[in-house]
This record gives structure tokens, sequence and C-alpha cells, in this order.
């Protein structure tokens, strides 16, 4: 009883094939129906608590690797980019394990108000789909590895052994064969939940955000076009009324838009810091995403305002539209940005500079060999 998103007729949401994969392989990211039965938050809650405690087993194994070899640097440095990722998976996860339902609420809100449907926008609907490619081939790079995962227990047959898919070492005998197989099935598992999360949580960030951008683009388009009707069909006494509400109602949408944003704010702050703190590589396919709303104010000062004040003869009205217009491009004067917890902005630059210093310490240990 996965949560299934549904538009606001009610249909089911159509879902990529990578937030398809992440709604049926990961129970510990992917909320419940809201009709779930309590018996079955209960089993939910139950399988949760168990996956915790196999990824504090993973943990702690894949620590004593790092430990066992901390005098081998080459060998070290083999197991500590796979205990990064299982950390910051393990704290992004059940951060996210935590808070479902609010995180059940955006995807809600999302495909009810914010979703361009390839019906109402088919132009639109495709850029998006184009633009999502990267982190589509993303994702199936993150599938291709956990495919190779596959390879281990064919390896470990043709060369009789019993290797672990990642770099562990354990307190006790773990190629016995009661104990093997259960340690090389929580691997799998492992891996099965960290890759869908990786490309899972890239590919509804980028979803939200572009659907985002398409919807202040349409904004922008009916108050240039609520101008131009009006430029050739308003009454001269008339006409800064009307266009006066016209762009209260823009700025009602402008203020749901925005509110939105700030939700997708609170939902993914934490978890963008931990991407940043942890892994800055794994940002770099959704760097180009953080430009949504920079040309919102021009979009208020540039919608022939002045045009229609030209026109009018209403000098009282005049004044009015001139001051809403002032206070449209007051409110969008500072863009919306992600950030992680307010420490930092997610742009390509921030993206570029924590890469750079990735490098720095590369070379810092590259000369220590």
């Amino acid at each position: 009883m996965r949560y299934q998103p549904r538009l606001r007729n009610g249909k089911a949401a159509p879902l990529p094939w990578p937030l398809a994969m992440y709604r049926r392989l990961n129970h510990i990211a992917w909320p419940l129906e809201d009709g779930a039965s309590r018996r079955m938050v209960l089993v939910e809650r139950l399988l949760i608590f168990v996956g915790f405690i196999i990824f504090c087993e993973h943990n702690e194994v894949d620590m004593h690797y790092v430990l066992a070899y901390r005098n081998d640097i080459d060998k070290m440095l083999t197991g500590v980019p796979t205990y990064l990722v299982l950390f910051e998976m393990q704290i992004r996860g059940f951060q996210l394990a935590v808070t479902k339902d609010s995180f059940k609420q955006l995807l809600q809100k999302f495909y009810a108000d914010m979703y361009v449907s390839q019906e109402s926008e088919p132009v639109r609907f495709a850029r998006i789909q184009r633009q999502m490619l990267g982190t589509r081939l993303n994702s199936v790079v993150y599938l291709m590895a956990l495919f190779n995962f596959s390879l281990v227990p064919v390896q470990n047959v043709i060369y009789h052994r019993r290797e672990m898919l990642y770099q562990q070492v354990y307190l006790f005998d773990n190629t016995k064969l009661q104990y093997y197989i259960p340690l090389i099935c929580a691997n799998y598992w492992v891996g099965i939940i960290i890759t869908t999360m990786l490309f899972g949580e890239l590919n509804i960030l980028g979803e939200l955000m572009m659907h985002l951008n398409a919807r202040y683009e349409l904004l922008a388009r009916d108050l240039k076009q609520v101008a131009n009707a009006l430029l050739v069909h308003g009454h001269p006494a008339k006409i800064a009324a009307q266009y006066r509400c016209a762009l209260i109602e823009i700025l009602r949408r402008n203020a749901a838009l925005n509110r939105f944003g700030q939700e997708m704010e609170l939902e993914f702050s934490f978890r963008i810091f931990i991407m940043f703190a942890f892994s800055a590589a794994l940002l770099c396919a959704m760097g180009f995403k953080a430009y949504t709303t920079d040309q919102l104010s021009v979009m208020y000062y540039c919608c022939d305002w002045e045009q229609v004040i030209y026109k009018s003869s209403n000098a009282q009205e005049n004044v009015k539209l001139m001051k809403l217009v002032t206070m449209a491009i007051e409110i969008n004067s500072r863009p919306f940005y992600l950030t992680g917890l307010k420490y930092f902005r997610v742009t390509l630059v921030a993206v570029l500079k924590i890469i750079q210093g990735a490098f720095s310490y590369f070379t810092f240990l590259t000369s220590m060999r």
C-alpha cells in the first residue's frame, strides 16, 4: 500500500520510471497510503527499525575495515568512500522515514497544483522531459552499479570464495554458510536502499523544480497576455482598474508558488546539507536546477504596465496600479534558492568550490604515498 500520487482530477499521476522504482523498492523513504490500516503502519515501523539496525551493523563492519587498514592508506581509502556513502544514506534515509507525512503532503500538493501535465501544456511538458534526461541518465548509471553487484556471487562460485559486496571486516567468521547467506542478503538490501535513495531523491527534486519553474513561466505568459488583451480592447477609463485586478490575481498565484517553494525548502533543506557535507559529487546532476525565480522581479517590471498607464485616463487608478507594480517587484526581489539549513545555497558555484576543495584533499593524500 505504497502511496500513489494523484492529480487534481483523482487519476493516478504518471510517475517517471526512476520515481516508480523509488516508490516500489524503497520502503524506508516512500510513505504509505492515507487509508493504510494500523496493522500495516505497525509492520512498516517494525521494518524501518530492523532496517536501521542493519544499517548500523554495516556501519560497524565498514568502520572496522577502515580501522584495520589505517596504516595502509591505499587500502583504507578503498573503504572510506563506501563508508561515507553508507553513513550519509543512513542519515538522509531515516530522517525521511521520520518525516514521511510531510513528504507525502508535499507530493499531494505538487501533483494537485504544480504538476504541468502533457494534456494541458504539451510543449512545456516535453521540455521538462528533455531537461530531466541528465537526471534519468544518472539513474541508469546507479542501476548499472547495482547490477554489477550481482556478479559478486558468480565470482564467488567460480573462484570458491565468500566475499561480501563491500569492503568489510567482521569480528567473527562471516564465511560460514549460516552467517554468509543472511549477511550477503543484507548487503544486497542495503545496496538497493542506497541506490534508490540516491537517484530517487535527485529525480523527485528535479521534478519539483522543473514543474515549479514551468508554473512561473506560465505566470509570466498569463501576465503578458492580460496586458496585451487590455491594450487592444480595454476602455481608457477602465483599463488601469481592470489591469490592477488582473495583477492582484497574478500576485495571488505568485504567492502560492512562493509558498510551495518554501515548503520544498523545509522538506529538503536538511538532506541537502547532508549531501553537501558528505558528497558534493552527488549534487553535480542537480546544480543547474537552482535558477527558478531569478527573473520574477524583471517579469513584473516588463509586463507592459507603462503602456496600460499611457492608455488609461483614470489618474487615481494609475497611481494604485503603480503602487501595486512596485510592491510586486519588491516581493520578488529575492530569488528562491534551495539551501542546506540556510548555511549555503545550492548553486553551480557552490558545487564547484566543494569539488575544488575535494581535489585539494586528493592531492594532499596522493603526496603522502
